[in-house]
């Protein structure tokens, strides 16, 4: 289980990669794409190693693939332009990123609850400054 310390974000991103493209490369999908529908891409928000431990640029260097958007602190930016790895690694590994959260799941941790658990602290996250910006918007009308 050690060996998937740090691990679990990256091969659910891969795990969510590979559905991407099974849906974005579909016969389904080329029947849209045929009547000028657009793909969506993968957003991979926030990403930055909160380990001390791990290399600073870890997550940008692990979710670089076609079709997909990286927001990232700027610290992080500055760490990648210094330092990092360019290569197209979401394709990579999708073995061991199964092996990985077969792992945590042996483990008993349930992945399912952990994401919606991180999906809605990220969600109001982004939902404070948004309140916080509409309400200087009425503000300045007001004013």
């Amino acid at each position: 289980m050690q060996a998937a310390k740090g691990e679990a974000a990256i091969a659910s991103a891969k795990k969510a990669y590979d559905t991407y493209k099974q849906i974005f490369h579909s016969e389904r999908w080329q029947k849209l794409a045929d009547a000028d529908a657009r793909p969506q891409r993968l957003l991979w928000a926030s990403t930055s190693s909160k380990d001390p431990a791990a290399r600073d640029t870890k997550y940008m260097e692990a979710l670089i693939g076609p079709g997909t958007v990286n927001t990232t602190p700027v610290e992080t930016i500055d760490a990648f332009r210094d330092h990092g790895i360019v290569n197209d690694t979401l394709e990579q590994g999708l073995d061991a990123a199964e092996d990985t959260l077969n792992q945590i799941r042996h483990a008993g941790i349930d992945m399912q609850q952990i994401s919606r658990q991180l999906e809605e602290e990220a969600i109001e996250k982004f939902n404070q400054p948004f309140k916080k910006m509409l309400a200087a918007i009425a503000e300045k009308r007001a004013g």
